[in-house]
C-alpha cells in the first residue's frame, strides 16, 4: 500500500517540477542573457551560461584554449596559427616543448570558457535608458494608484459584505460583469473624455480611476469581509462605534491577509502596465513610466540584447522584494479569498 501511495506522489511531483521550469524557462534566458558579454551572443560553440573564452598569453600574444582530442584523452591547447585541414598549437602545461603541429579542423574544436557574468550591461542600462527617472515615475504611479484602490475598494466590499441596500446581489453581478470587458474597449472614449478635460498628457487618468473601485479587488476584499464573524461587528456598534469606525478598527485588522494580496496585485499591475500609459502620455518622455521606457530602449537598441535583459532584470527588483517580503500574508489572502466564506 505505502508503495502505491508513493508512486502518484511522485508522478504529481515530477508533472509538477516539470511545469515549474517550463514557466521558469523565460526567466532564466532573460537573466543568462543580462549577464552575457555581447561579444560571447556571436560567438561559435559558446555555452548558455554567462561567460568568456580563456586565453594563454604566449610571446606576449593572448592565445585562445581549445579543448582537443589527443590518443591521451583531451587536452586543452592554445592555437598558435589555424589553417584547413590542420593547426599550430602549444601546451600551456609543457611550454618547453614549444609550437607542434596537429592534423585537423581547428575550427569544430570547442573553446575553453570560464563562468564569468558582467556588470557592464547593468551599469550601461541604468546610464542609458534614464533608468532613476523612469524608476521614481513608476513609483509614484504604483504607489498613488494602490492607495486609490485600497480605500475606494475597502469601502465598497464592505457595503457589500455588510449593508442591506436593495438589488445588492444584482448591483454585485453587474460589477464583477465589468471583469470580462476588455480595456481595449473602453480605452477609446476614455481617451476622448480624458482629453476633453485636459487630462491627456499627464499622469491623472492613470490615477483617478484607481480612486473609484474595480471589480477584481472589490470581489477578493468581498469575499475575505463574509467570513469575518457578525459578532464583532455587533460588538462594536454595542460600544457606540458607526460603520466607518468598525470598519476602521475592526474589519480591516482582521483583513490583513487580503489587503496584502490586493496591495500586491495592484501594484504589480500598476508596475507592468504598458498600454495607458503609452496611449496616456504619448509624447510626454519625461513622465513615461518602466514599461514604456524600456520598450522605447528596446526599440531603439535591438542590437544590445543583453542591455534590454539587464533593464528588465532591474526592473523586476523592487516587486520581487516586496513579493519576498510579504509572501506568507499573499498566499493566504489569495487562499482565503478564494474560497466562499
Amino acid at each position: 500500500m505505502k508503495r502505491r501511495n508513493i508512486l502518484p506522489t511522485i508522478l504529481v511531483s515530477l508533472v509538477g517540477f516539470l511545469i515549474m521550469l517550463l514557466f521558469l524557462l523565460p526567466l532564466g534566458y532573460m537573466l543568462t542573457l543580462a549577464f552575457k558579454p555581447e561579444e560571447q551572443l556571436s560567438a561559435q560553440n559558446a555555452p548558455l551560461w554567462p561567460a568568456k573564452a580563456v586565453t594563454y598569453n604566449y610571446e606576449g600574444k593572448d592565445l585562445p584554449l581549445y579543448n582537443v582530442p589527443t590518443a591521451d584523452g583531451v587536452k586543452q591547447w592554445a592555437l598558435v596559427k589555424g589553417y584547413r585541414e590542420d593547426a599550430d598549437f602549444i601546451d600551456p602545461s609543457n611550454v618547453n616543448n614549444g609550437v607542434f603541429n596537429w592534423k585537423g579542423r581547428y575550427r569544430v574544436l570547442d573553446p575553453v570558457y570560464t563562468f564569468a557574468p558582467v556588470f557592464d550591461n547593468f551599469t550601461a542600462a541604468w546610464n542609458e535608458v534614464n533608468f532613476p527617472l523612469l524608476f521614481r515615475n513608476t513609483f509614484v504611479i504604483a504607489v498613488i494608484s494602490t492607495i486609490g484602490t485600497l480605500i475606494s475598494c475597502i469601502m465598497v466590499a464592505y457595503a457589500f459584505a455588510r449593508f442591506k441596500i436593495p438589488g445588492k446581489n444584482f448591483l454585485f453581478i453587474l460589477l464583477i460583469s465589468t471583469i470580462v470587458l476588455p480595456p481595449q474597449a473602453t480605452i477609446i472614449p476614455l481617451f476622448i473624455a480624458f482629453a476633453k478635460i485636459g487630462w491627456a498628457g499627464t499622469w491623472l487618468p492613470l490615477l483617478v480611476p484607481a480612486f473609484f473601485a474595480n471589480a477584481y479587488d472589490v470581489f477578493l476584499l468581498r469575499q475575505y469581509f463574509m467570513g469575518i464573524p457578525k459578532e464583532l461587528d455587533e460588538a462594536a456598534e454595542v460600544d457606540g462605534a458607526n460603520p466607518l469606525r468598525t470598519l476602521v478598527w475592526v474589519i480591516v485588522p482582521q483583513a490583513i491577509p487580503a489587503i496584502t494580496a490586493v496591495t500586491l496585485f495592484h501594484f504589480f499591475y500598476t508596475w507592468n502596465d504598458y498600454f495607458n500609459p503609452l496611449v496616456y502620455l504619448v509624447g510626454k518622455e519625461d513622465l513615461y513610466p518602466i514599461s514604456v521606457g524600456i520598450a522605447k530602449f528596446v526599440s531603439t537598441y535591438g542590437s544590445h540584447p543583453t542591455r534590454a535583459m539587464a533593464t528588465a532584470v532591474l526592473t523586476m527588483i523592487l516587486p520581487a522584494i516586496l513579493f519576498f517580503l510579504a509572501q506568507r500574508q499573499f498566499m493566504q489572502g489569495v487562499v482565503s479569498t478564494g474560497v466562499e466564506k
